[in-house]
Formats: C-alpha cells, sequence, structure tokens
C-alpha cells in the first residue's frame, strides 16, 4: 500500500473497531454477520489490509452505518463538502483506474457518490449488493461496456444507465483512452438486519 492508502485502512480499522466495541460484538460475531473471514476482520481492523469495496460494504452494512460512514470522518455540520483530491479511494485498477467515493448519506437510506476511472483494459467486477440497491451511470469522458447479469450496453460521453445493483454487475473499459463517469448508489435499509450479500 502506498502512503495515501495505508492511512486510509488505519482509518477504516480504527472505525470497524470502534464501531464492533460499542456493540460489545466479538471479532467472530461480526464476522459472522458480516460473512467474511474472522482474520479479514483483524487484518481490516489493524490496518493491515486494503480491502475491497465488496468487504467494506459487508462490514459497513453489518455494523448499520452504511459505507459513506466507514470512510469519513464524523460530521456536526449539516453540510458536507468534499474539495478535489480529498474523497476515499476505494478502488484501484491494474491499469490505473480508480473509484473514488466522494460523497454520501448516513444510514437507513444510503446514497453514494463516486467518481470512477477506467483506464484502458480496467475493469471492476462487482457481486450483488443487498436487495433493492439502485445504481445510476453517467459517462463523462471515453466509454465503458456495463454489464448486468446476462446484459451488456456500452455507454459513451454523455450516456446514462440505471439499473437494479442487487444483480452481479461490471464496469470494463475495452476502448483505447481513458473512460471517466458519475456512479450513484443507493442502498435502503441499511442497518435493518437484512441478510447480507457484499458487493461493490
Amino acid at each position: 500500500m502506498d502512503g495515501s492508502a495505508a492511512a486510509l485502512a488505519t482509518v477504516i480499522g480504527a472505525r470497524v473497531r470502534r464501531e464492533r466495541l460499542s456493540r460489545a460484538w466479538t471479532l467472530d460475531q461480526l464476522a459472522d454477520t458480516a460473512g467474511v473471514s474472522r482474520r479479514m476482520v483483524v487484518s481490516v481492523e489493524q490496518g493491515e489490509v486494503n480491502p475491497s469495496v465488496g468487504t467494506l460494504l459487508r462490514l459497513s452494512d453489518a455494523l448499520g452505518i452504511g459505507l459513506p460512514a466507514l470512510v469519513e470522518p464524523p460530521q456536526v455540520a449539516t453540510v458536507k463538502i468534499t474539495r478535489r483530491g480529498e474523497g476515499a479511494t476505494l478502488w484501484s485498477g491494474e491499469h490505473g483506474g480508480q473509484g473514488v467515493l466522494v460523497a454520501g448519506t448516513a444510514p437507513p437510506d444510503v446514497v453514494e457518490l463516486w467518481d470512477w476511472t477506467l483506464a484502458p483494459g480496467d475493469a471492476h467486477v462487482s457481486d450483488a449488493h443487498t436487495p433493492g440497491t439502485k445504481e445510476l451511470i453517467q459517462v463523462q469522458q471515453g466509454s465503458i461496456t456495463v454489464t448486468i447479469g446476462d446484459q451488456s450496453a456500452t455507454l459513451r460521453v454523455g450516456d446514462a444507465m440505471t439499473f437494479g445493483g442487487d444483480v452481479s454487475h461490471s464496469y470494463v473499459n475495452a476502448g483505447g483512452r481513458p473512460a471517466r463517469f458519475s456512479l450513484a448508489v443507493f442502498e435502503p435499509g441499511v442497518g435493518s438486519g437484512a441478510p447480507q450479500t457484499g458487493g461493490a
């Protein structure tokens, strides 16, 4: 991990531990509720790993706090501004792309706003999110191919798409130029005790 990724991993680990202890949960209880291994929970809490977005979603959903609350500092004010470069980079592609969480709301109905870039050849594959999750995409640069279950569509500059994120899906840049898109994710009922399927 580079310095910024290591710093983010440390912050996330401290928040997971604080939230777990505030519920008087053991490591095993959190692992079971989130559907991840005990070893992963330990590694996350100690800041030793840069967990996948799917793992972070499972942990934040299990704790009932939503992904934005896990990666952002607590806010007292009703208005929060994320300046350019201040978002949490939660995914890095093999060829240089990034998934940056730039804004989000508190549970129970969590909305996340992402700024994604995919370098040529980059692909992000996601498991299904929790039931009822919706995703909205709009392409600002280049083109991407989005696959939801067994359906695929290529989106170009200005194109937008809405789909259910509670099935497996992927974003791929099969072109020769970098692609950039905004992604909004709506995840209802976070912390309501619904079974967790994870995803990203």
